[in-house]
């Protein structure tokens, strides 16, 4: 029996998503790496040198995010996501087989710019194959794999950190195993299709329309809705020509694209500003403030993963129905909560403090700001930082634009990856205000500014930012009638080249 078009879809949303795996295996894997007893003892680092084992992979992920725009365009979507997986895996064999810092260092550089290349491809590759209807739910695959990622890190991280306690493997292990996705990538993406938006704009209009066909209605060239998407398609191509982005500068040049720029970044940066980056990075540091061992830490960072991955199931059952802009907005004052209760705890309670008080404390911290955060997170904003800037860009400006909004995800991430060691050894708990702040005024942010875009087709994206930029107010009846004036559209131009075609006989 055939799969539906959508389930097709699905799919392969799910396959690309490896790209996102070995994000979030890396996310999940460090905070273990750097707190092994062996790799200390192998290598000393200070609190400089540990940051710099996790800000040289976002550093390298920003440089990878900058080159992977133009290779999308010239070579295609699959051809970036091949190269992505390959860089990655010639890091990531590097950091396996380090003997040194320097060697460690590089490696963490070459897998990061392996992960800018499939971190900004994958939602955009996604997005481009996904019917509206359901392209929410394939591109916050690129969160769930994320997590998955992430999930299985931390378990195989704590699996070795307690039972490879002797020798090296303790951390070359996990290290090792986040190769494994990367070389499925690379080895079978060229049996997957390639965007049929890229095919039209490079003039390859047949094998477009065919593989339009195949995704959306089982092989069928004659289908209705496959022939008006072929249409627009080929409309904004011809557009596009005449308004070419050559340069990240054309994306400043028009208001309504810079909206778009501007609106993608914020959604990046204020994701990192969070303080998710903290929590995947330091984990044993932060727990250890109140208390709780590194082994222990580990085994909790595990747990907190599988509700991660709860959130993410949630958000692709309900993010096409309830939408993105107060999803991103209920998100961010849910996250500021769950800060703001660790601060208080935090304060309130010490290591030496005694050990009933220490206990409910640590409990409470556990449940609040690890496991109920990462839920939160997983299910709103965090898979909406992938969602927004994937859908929101037209064909001209969408591989520049992802690119932008990932680079500026990395730069804040690279920040945050040298801030908060020197942050929690100054200011111990009151560093945490900042994420309290910044939770609350992202809120705002997003109040004022983000549009709702669930459910429009790409090409009619141009629209919804032609409009004010302010948009506080907006309700889920005004985002319908917008998507009804969209469809009703479609059908009056369906329905007049109709009449044209009558009339012409």
């Amino acid at each position: 029996m055939a799969i539906s078009p959508k389930v097709y879809q699905f799919l392969i949303g799910l396959f690309a998503s490896l790209g996102s795996m070995v994000f979030g295996y890396d996310l999940g894997v460090i905070a273990g790496v750097i707190a092994a007893k062996t790799f200390i003892n192998e290598f000393h680092p200070n609190d400089d040198q540990t940051g710099l084992i996790v800000s040289l992979f976002t550093g390298g992920a920003f440089v990878g995010a900058a080159l992977a725009a133009p290779t999308a365009d010239y070579y295609g979507r699959r051809a970036t996501l091949f190269v992505g997986a390959v860089v990655f895996l010639i890091g990531g064999i590097v950091q396996t087989a380090a003997q040194g810092l320097s060697f460690l260092w590089g490696g963490r550089f070459v897998a990061g710019l392996g992960v800018g290349f499939l971190v900004m491809i994958v939602p955009l590759y996604q997005a481009e194959l996904a019917h509206p209807s359901i392209r929410g739910r394939v591109t916050a695959l690129q969160q769930f794999m994320l997590g998955m990622g992430a999930f299985l890190a931390a378990w195989i991280t704590y699996g070795t950190f307690v039972g490879v306690t002797t020798n090296s493997g303790q951390w070359r292990i996990p290290l090792a195993i986040q190769n494994v996705p990367a070389i499925i990538l690379a080895a079978l993406i060229w049996l997957f299709p390639e965007s049929p938006r890229w095919l039209i704009s490079k003039d390859k209009n047949d094998l477009g329309l065919k593989t339009l066909a195949v995704l959306h209605s089982s092989g069928d060239t004659s289908d209705a809705w496959v022939l008006r998407e072929f249409q627009q398609i080929q409309d904004a191509v011809e557009l596009d020509r005449q308004l070419e982005a050559s340069s990240y500068l054309e994306l400043f040049k028009s208001k309504n694209t810079f909206r778009r720029v501007f609106l993608c970044c914020a959604v990046q940066a204020s994701i990192q500003m969070t303080g998710v980056a903290a929590i995947q990075y330091y984990a044993p540091t932060i727990y250890g403030q109140i208390g709780i061992s590194p082994s222990k830490t580990l085994m909790y960072q595990g747990i907190s993963n599988a509700f991660a991955l709860l959130g993410e199931m949630s958000c692709m059952s309900f993010i096409d129905k309830l939408g993105r802009r107060w999803t991103m907005i209920g998100g961010m004052l849910a996250q500021m909560c769950t800060f703001l209760v660790a601060t208080i705890l935090l304060a309130k309670f010490k290591p030496e403090d005694n050990e009933k008080g220490k206990k409910a404390a640590q409990w409470a911290f556990i449940i609040i700001t690890c496991w109920l955060f990462n839920f939160i997170f997983s299910a709103t904003s965090g898979s909406l930082s992938w969602i927004i800037p994937s859908e929101v860009f037209d064909t001209r400006t969408r591989a520049k634009g992802v690119s932008l909004a990932t680079m500026t995800s990395f730069a804040f991430n690279t920040m945050i990856g040298q801030v908060v060691p020197r942050g929690m050894s100054h200011a111990g708990y009151r560093f945490y205000y900042l994420f309290v702040i910044c939770n609350f005024t992202n809120a705002l942010f997003f109040y004022f500014f983000l549009p709702e875009t669930s459910r429009i087709p790409l090409e009619d994206m141009n629209a919804v930012f032609n409009g004010s930029w302010l948009v506080p107010g907006t309700s889920k009846r005004q985002a319908a009638l917008r998507r009804q004036d969209v469809e009703a559209e479609a059908v009056f131009s369906k329905d007049t080249n109709k009449t044209e075609a009558i009339h012409g006989e």
